[in-house]
């Protein structure tokens, strides 16, 4: 029987974190509470959540480094709340690898439906054992080239040549799979978004080209001259599986 998502609340604001806590164990979510960074990373060494719902405001570190911090570390889908509904923090979060976000205080039916719409287009980041190298599983389809990485479609993983993993979050896997179906097709903004089955996450869709842009730093040769997820002026991104130009 699969297990229920487990997820983790953190809110240096104990009623806060609570309420959110209680309405979610309600709903069949597994739940552990954190007052800040340093429960979160304690937790963390014995259970990786399935999603973190983590406030970007708090007093003994905020929100953003945490986040910096826990996505350099494991790839876990993050949501974060925001009181301050600062449009600079809200970028700098997705630009760091969060995967949504909502203004506190929060509706917690859309708390919850957000969640689940995460963890829809997203994996749980469980240790595993070490891959198997890349070349021996190239010709199997779940594998796409992208450039100086490989696309795992069956485990949502991006890595080297070497096998080594590199961080994806669950959004950029969403639009790396939609280009791994749609070689050399023009995709606009819109697009994306339908295929990816995004419609529902605002932060999403306002931050299509902040994503493409992160994974442009991963995949591209040169990330300031992009060839394989190229811009077409006024049209949308096109996925060159080769690279080139034609």
């Amino acid at each position: 029987m699969t297990q229920n998502p487990h997820i983790f609340i953190v809110d240096d604001e104990a009623p806060a974190r609570e309420m959110v806590g209680d309405y979610l164990k309600m709903h069949g979510f597994g739940v552990t509470l954190c007052d800040g960074g340093k429960s979160l990373r304690k937790e963390i060494e014995s259970n990786v959540p399935d999603l973190v719902v983590l406030d970007l405001n708090m007093p003994e570190e905020d929100g953003l480094s945490i986040i910096r911090d826990l996505k350099s570390k494991i790839n876990v889908p993050v949501i974060m709340l925001t009181a301050t509904a600062s449009p600079i923090d809200r970028v700098v979060g997705l630009e760091l690898g969060a995967d949504d976000y909502i203004a506190k205080p929060c509706e917690l039916r859309e708390l919850m439906a957000r969640i689940r719409s995460v963890l829809r287009r997203s994996t749980p980041a469980r240790a595993a054992a070490a891959p198997e190298p890349v070349a021996a599983k190239a010709d199997k389809e779940q594998l796409v080239r992208f450039g100086t990485k490989w696309l795992d479609l069956e485990a949502q993983a991006l890595r080297d040549d070497e096998g080594n993993e590199h961080p994806l979050t669950a959004s950029e896997f969403g639009l790396l799979k939609v280009f791994a179906a749609n070689p050399k097709r023009v995709l606009s903004r819109e697009r994306l978004l339908e295929l990816a089955n995004a419609r529902d996450a605002e932060a999403f869709d306002r931050a299509v080209d902040l994503r493409i842009m992160r994974i442009r730093r991963k995949i591209e040769i040169d990330p300031t001259k992009p060839a394989v997820i190229r811009t077409i002026r006024g049209g949308g991104y096109l996925f060159s599986p080769a690279g080139d130009k034609g």
